[in-house]
C-alpha cells in the first residue's frame, strides 16, 4: 500500500472513530485522558515559550546588534527544545507507562502502578534516576521539530508583516482576502509551520514513544537504543511503521499549535510586549 493511500485510509478511519465515540460513549468520552495530558503539555509549553522568547532576546541583544534574524530564531528554538525535553521527559515517561499499564491491566491480572508517584518510585528503584530519562535521546532528536516549527513560523510572520506594509503603502481599500489574511494569517502560519515540521520529523515521535514504553521480549528490552529502535521498526513493520498514527496526531497538533501560538501572540499584545516581528 502506498504512503498516500495509507494516509487517506487512516484519515477516513480517524474521522469514523471520532464520530462513533460520542454515539456509543457520549461526548465526554472525547476528553478522556485530558487531565494527565495537560500535566505534561502545560509545563512543556510554558518552558518552551519562556526559554524561546528570552533566548531570542538575549541572542539578538548581545550577538546581533539588537536585530532578529533566522540564525537567532534557530539557536533560540534549539535551546528551548533541549531545555524543554530535559525538564519534562520524566513527566512524559510516567504518563506513557501509566497509559500502557491501564490498557494491559486485564491481561496482566491487575495494574502494576497505583498512581503517578508510585510509577515514578518504581522506575527509580528498578532502573535508577536514569530510568526517568529513557527516550531522552529521541526527545533531543525531536528538537528538530520544534526548531523547524519556530523558524518557519517566524519567517511566515515576516512575510505577513511585509505584505501588510505593502498593503498599507498602496492606499487601497481591503478586500475580503485582505481581511481574511489579517484575521487568520497568524493562526494559519502557526498551523502550517506545525504541519510541515511534523511531517518531516514524525518518525522520532514513534521511536521516542516505544523507547519510553520499554517493552520486553524474551526477558530483555526489545528496544535498546535510538538507532536500534529505528532499524527494528523499519525491519518489522516497514517504513510506514515509522509513520503509524500520523493522521490522528496531525489532527491534534496542528489545531493545537494554531490556538497556542495565537494565544501567545495575544498575551504579548495584552501585556504591551511584542514578538518583534
Amino acid at each position: 500500500m502506498s504512503f498516500t493511500r495509507s494516509a487517506l485510509l487512516h484519515f477516513r478511519e480517524t474521522f469514523q472513530i471520532l464520530f462513533a465515540i460520542p454515539r456509543t460513549e457520549g461526548w465526554r468520552a472525547l476528553f478522556k485522558g485530558l487531565g494527565p495530558n495537560l500535566v505534561g503539555v502545560v509545563p512543556a509549553r510554558a518552558i518552551n515559550f519562556y526559554t524561546y522568547g528570552n533566548g531570542k532576546r538575549v541572542l539578538s541583544t548581545y550577538f546581533n546588534d539588537g536585530k532578529e534574524s533566522a540564525w537567532v530564531h534557530l539557536f533560540a528554538a534549539a535551546t528551548a527544545g533541549v531545555v524543554t525535553g530535559t525538564a519534562t521527559n520524566p513527566i512524559w515517561l510516567v504518563k506513557t507507562r501509566l497509559q500502557l499499564d491501564k490498557s494491559h491491566a486485564k491481561s496482566q491480572g491487575g495494574r502494576q502502578y497505583k498512581n503517578a508517584l508510585d510509577c515514578t518510585m518504581q522506575t527509580i528503584r528498578q532502573e535508577g534516576i536514569r530510568g526517568l530519562y529513557k527516550g531522552l535521546t529521541a526527545s533531543y532528536l525531536g528538537v528538530s521539530e520544534s526548531t523547524m516549527q519556530w523558524v518557519l513560523y517566524e519567517q511566515m510572520k515576516i512575510g505577513l508583516a511585509n505584505r501588510q506594509q505593502r498593503f498599507e503603502a498602496s492606499g487601497r481599500e481591503p478586500n475580503v482576502w485582505d481581511k481574511t489574511v489579517q484575521w487568520t494569517g497568524g493562526l494559519g502560519a502557526a498551523g502550517f509551520a506545525k504541519f510541515i515540521a511534523t511531517i518531516l520529523t514524525y518518525p522520532h515521535e514513534v521511536v521516542r514513544t516505544r523507547l519510553r514504553l520499554a517493552p520486553m521480549e524474551n526477558g530483555h528490552h526489545k528496544y535498546t537504543g535510538l538507532v536500534q529502535c529505528f532499524k527494528l521498526v523499519a525491519k518489522e513493520e516497514g517504513l510506514l511503521g515509522l509513520y503509524g498514527g500520523l493522521t490522528p496526531h496531525l489532527l491534534r497538533v496542528v489545531p493545537s499549535a494554531a490556538i497556542m501560538f495565537g494565544t501567545y501572540e495575544s498575551a504579548l499584545k495584552l501585556m504591551g510586549a511584542t514578538s518583534h516581528v
